[in-house]
């Protein structure tokens, strides 16, 4: 996330546990915008997943978060390195 910038959190945004793993899903954009939504998921251990991709809804956004919990399982997120999906 660009520490610069203000943005606007949706409300789909929040703490996800799954299997006993923790994770952070930020879905965000420019505040004041209505630029598309991106999606980043950080892990307590310092992991955090970003994706390329810009969304043009939030719900759009967590649906690939959901879908890449569905494919990869919780714990791709556990990884302590920067990586992107899709």
């Amino acid at each position: 996330m660009d520490e610069d910038c203000d943005f606007e959190h949706s409300r789909l945004s929040g703490v996800f546990i799954r299997d006993g793993i923790v994770v952070d899903v930020e879905i965000y954009r420019a505040a004041g915008t209505q630029d598309p939504w991106q999606l980043e998921v950080v892990h307590l251990t310092g992991g955090c997943t970003a994706w390329p991709a810009r969304f043009a809804t939030e719900l759009a956004a967590f649906r690939a978060f959901c879908e890449a919990i569905v494919d990869y399982g919780i714990s791709s997120f556990t990884r302590p390195q920067l990586k992107r999906l899709h």
